[in-house]
């Protein structure tokens, strides 16, 4: 929680904030990672779809939406 949620806990109730700040934390970083991995996954489907002639239309935009997702997941 951020500090100003945090001000109108009572001090007793400290370690439930900061259960709640843990589990945010890895929330946000279980998030990115999988944003990153489906990136990157997009990223081979668009590659190999790429390299045959028929699949080329829809593997060049897979490929492109992918690198988007896996450099947004990593900034």
């Amino acid at each position: 929680m951020s500090a100003s949620c945090r001000a109108r806990f009572p001090w007793l109730l400290w370690p439930i904030a900061a259960a709640f700040d843990l589990t945010t934390l890895a929330l946000r970083l279980a998030g990115r990672t999988l944003v990153v991995l489906c990136g990157l996954v997009a990223m081979m489907v668009g590659a190999v779809a790429t390299a045959t002639i028929v699949g080329a239309p829809l593997g060049v935009p897979l490929f492109v939406v992918g690198l988007m997702l896996a450099v947004r997941g990593i900034f």
